[in-house]
């Protein structure tokens, strides 16, 4: 039998890497999400590096976020990526309604794009 695919966005943040384990345990086949930055911040899923696959893209982006759901091939997507820093969400609103917002419908969208029958 085929494993399940899992496509978290946000797994490096705590909920996401907890996800990421729970699901690793149920014997899934685990791609996260990340943004490409020039410094990367893996801390929460150090531990899971070697059993997880990480994907470039960005919720900003609709062509990474096609892409990258073209190479995970995902059975479910998981999307736990947000602006959640209130100080940030204050002082740029619209970029955390673009985050929060508009992110959830690019990723919706590459669903419909790439595999309509994806859970989200």
């Amino acid at each position: 039998m085929e494993k399940k695919r899992a496509l978290i966005t946000g797994i490096n943040g705590q909920d996401g890497s907890y996800l990421a384990e729970h699901l690793l345990d149920h014997g899934y086949l685990v791609h996260g999400l990340v943004r490409r930055a020039s410094e990367r911040n893996h801390d929460r899923i150090a531990h899971l590096l070697d059993d997880i696959e990480l994907i470039n893209g960005d919720l900003l982006d609709q062509t990474s976020l096609v892409s990258a759901v073209r190479e995970a091939r995902p059975h479910e997507i998981y999307n736990l990526a947000a602006q959640s820093f209130v100080p940030a969400s204050f002082s740029q609103p619209v970029l955390t309604g673009e985050f929060n917002g508009l992110g959830v419908t690019r990723l919706l969208d590459a669903v419909r794009i790439v595999d309509p029958k994806i859970r989200f």
